[in-house]
């Protein structure tokens, strides 16, 4: 069995991609990594709460990553869950001049590099996250979003 990811839509608006590229995009940043991953798709209102709330800005985010503390045993699945803010990736990439399709398969993909213990906190790990992003989105035919 593959990665199984369950999604949540409280708003396609202004666009979201359909169930299979978000599927699709978390799958390949996860690798042969099996188990379970939650996406849920909101609007700047309840990314807003969400990132004050267990982050302590008090803004909209892009992206927000819940990874689930692993359990020992051989039975835990969970790795954890995406909030994807919809307006905020459309605003985002037309202010970045980014296909808006490219930006929420990177979105996605970094997201779930989240999840998989990546982090962007130190330039080493920032160096590892950032080339792990461009590979693969470099296999789906997106430009390097960092711009190098």
């Amino acid at each position: 069995m593959s990665l199984e990811v369950v999604l949540r839509y409280r708003t396609r608006k202004p666009w979201a991609p359909g169930p299979g590229p978000l599927r699709a995009w978390a799958r390949l940043a996860a690798g042969r990594r099996r188990g379970e991953l939650g996406i849920r798709i909101v609007d700047r209102a309840e990314s807003r709460a969400l990132n004050r709330r267990y982050r302590g800005h008090d803004a909209a985010t892009n992206v927000l990553s819940f990874p689930v503390s692993p359990e020992p045993g051989p039975h835990h699945r969970l790795l954890g869950d995406l909030v994807v803010c919809a307006p905020l990736v459309a605003s985002e990439a037309g202010a970045q001049h980014k296909p808006l399709r490219a930006h929420w398969a990177h979105l996605v993909i970094h997201g779930t590099l989240h999840l998989l213990g990546f982090d962007h906190a130190r330039e080493p790990d920032a160096q590892r996250m950032e080339r792990r992003e461009r590979m693969l989105l470099a296999r789906l035919g997106y430009a390097d979003p960092y711009g190098g």
